[in-house]
């Protein structure tokens, strides 16, 4: 159950502004490696796996087989159509696969839509092969560094609802219950946008993101205010000043 609709519209502007540059996960692409020891052969479910950023790239990087499930027709119709990446429909407490299939699961700014995530839990351990991970790349409300988690520096008001998102442990707590516990956790870094380019799409932006729609119209022009007066005082020009931005990896075994 997403907090928000993803509808036609929603899902081209995700796929417009959201998605990072493949040259700005380089970070993550060896966090996922060093915690999931890709192999060809190997099966990786991407779970809620939006407009298909991540299953193209593990594909590309790893050439694994990816399994992308997403409950949006919307969303899906925007992953890419290619070999070795499989569309279905359905949710983390409902995997359209059978029992034991997967070598891992990934699940990308996701975990705050699931209604139930004991239940989640309880259905990636029944599609996982013993041993296999679950990695979960994610804002954690009890971990998130605004200074350092690029927009909410410019929109401070998105903390409301992102405090409403599970905690480290409340998602470790939830993943113990089906058997899985805690192997890792650390921040990755990722390349984003300069502060001009997000400036130019902060309007479509607004359209994509989960807790930008949530602000007021007076919210929204505040942090444009102060995204503009940050360009200016940077004196950047689009495709210049690129902005790093941190999330959490946690990984789970």
């Amino acid at each position: 159950m997403a907090r928000i609709s993803y509808d036609d519209q929603t899902a081209a502007a995700y796929k417009a502004v959201r998605e990072i540059p493949r040259d700005g996960l380089g970070a993550w692409r060896e966090a996922v490696r060093r915690h999931l020891r890709p192999s060809p052969r190997m099966t990786v479910v991407d779970i809620g796996a939006g407009t298909g950023a991540f299953a193209a790239a593990f594909s590309d990087w790893f050439g694994l087989s990816i399994v992308a499930v997403e409950p949006s027709a919307a969303m899906r119709a925007q992953i890419p159509a290619r070999p070795g990446i499989q569309v279905l429909d359905g949710d983390a407490s409902a995997l359209p696969l059978p029992d034991g299939q997967a070598d891992g699961a990934w699940l990308s700014l996701m975990i705050h839509h699931i209604p139930d995530l004991e239940a989640a839990a309880r259905e990636i351990r029944r599609v996982l092969r013993p041993g296999a991970p679950v990695l979960i790349r994610q804002g954690f409300p009890d971990r998130i560094d605004t200074t350092r988690t690029f927009p909410w520096e410019f929109f401070p008001e998105t903390a409301r609802s992102v405090g409403t998102y599970p905690s480290v442990e409340q998602a470790c707590q939830a993943f113990a219950t089906a058997g899985f516990r805690r192997d890792a956790l650390e921040q990755v870094p990722e390349t984003l946008t300069s502060l001009a380019e997000f400036l130019a799409q902060a309007d479509t932006f607004r359209r994509a993101d989960t807790n930008m729609r949530k602000l007021t119209e007076a919210e929204f022009q505040r942090g444009k205010e102060r995204l503009r007066r940050a360009v200016q005082h940077a004196g950047e020009a689009p495709g210049s000043g690129h902005r790093t931005n941190w999330l959490d990896l946690l990984v789970l075994r």
